[in-house]
């Protein structure tokens, strides 16, 4: 008896023994991957001061960028007025100056337009670092903290639902619509026909739904008419017809179409698009100067019965 009892006491004691470096291997283990989550922790940390940092400089370099924009716009739209007053008073003799100074400003509007662009962009990435500096370090092993692997509740645990995912960068939204088809009207009426278009393009891009993409799409049939591309302007005027038949712009389409037909030596086509006008809007202008072409014209406004059957 005596020596079964002093048996189990040895075997226990190695037992005992063996457990014990283990024990203290998965401690010293633990305590390593603490102090390289911590690591990590701090390197994020300065690594996220460093990049405000740097990004508060370029947000101060691209608004003082702006505003010489803005005064440079200014003071060729200035300029410009007193060529043009000159010129009207001096018949004409500098209209080449006038030219090149639109062409300064074209070119100051799309230099604006790419500032814009890059402050929209520093934004996002400022939106996206913060959202990395807020989110919640987890370290294994800290109180109340999940951690790595093991069972929920226990040193060691996480749960899929803990799991810290990646974000997107949000996307920069667009202009309010009344500011992007304003500022596309401007361009037009500037005789900026190009950078115009492309506003008028984002209006119809971002806002297809609303009553001004009708009006969009008009201007673009008009600065196609405008640069001589008749066949352009067609497309543009139809689309306006077809895509928005209760915009207030539709009879001015119906009409631009049927001009522009007759321009490119579309008669008929022309003739049936003025036509159509008198009789979808019998009452509004556009009607009157339709009548009036036709009547320059030498053209019946409504067209013989037999016509139709053709």
């Amino acid at each position: 008896m005596r020596t079964m009892v002093a048996s189990l006491t040895v075997a226990g004691g190695l037992l005992l023994f063996a457990a014990a470096p283990q024990a203290h291997a998965v401690s010293k283990e633990i305590i390593q991957l603490q102090t390289q989550v911590q690591q990590l922790q701090d390197s994020l940390q300065h690594l996220q001061q460093t990049q405000d940092q740097q990004l508060s400089v370029l947000n101060h370099v691209v608004q003082q960028m702006a505003d010489s924009v803005s005064r440079m716009n200014s003071t060729v739209t200035t300029l410009q007025q007193q060529v043009q007053a000159q010129n009207e008073a001096g018949g004409g003799k500098i209209d080449q100056l006038s030219t090149q100074m639109q062409g300064i400003n074209d070119s100051i509007d799309a230099l604006r337009s790419r500032i814009d662009k890059l402050s929209a962009q520093l934004q996002a990435v400022q939106s996206q670092l913060q959202n990395v500096n807020t989110a919640p370090a987890t370290t294994p092993g800290q109180p109340g903290m999940p951690a790595a692997t093991g069972q929920p509740g226990q040193p060691g645990t996480g749960t899929p639902e803990q799991t810290q995912q990646p974000q997107a960068p949000p996307q920069p939204q667009a202009p309010p619509v009344n500011d992007l088809y304003q500022g596309a009207l401007r361009d037009y009426n500037a005789a900026r026909y190009d950078l115009a278009a492309g506003e008028f393009q984002d209006v119809l891009k971002y806002y297809p739904q609303d009553d001004l993409a009708g009006n969009a799409q008009f201007y673009l049939g008009e600065i196609a008419y405008r640069q001589g591309k008749y066949s352009d302007a067609i497309k543009a005027y139809a689309q306006v017809i077809e895509q928005f038949p209760g915009n207030v712009k539709a009879p001015a389409a119906e009409l631009r179409k049927g001009e522009a037909e007759l321009a490119i030596d579309q008669r008929e086509n022309g003739i049936r698009d003025l036509r159509a006008l008198i009789g979808r809007y019998p009452q509004t202008p556009e009607a009157s100067q339709a009548r009036s072409r036709l009547n320059g014209m030498g053209v019946r406004i409504v067209a013989k019965p037999s016509a139709y059957h053709e």
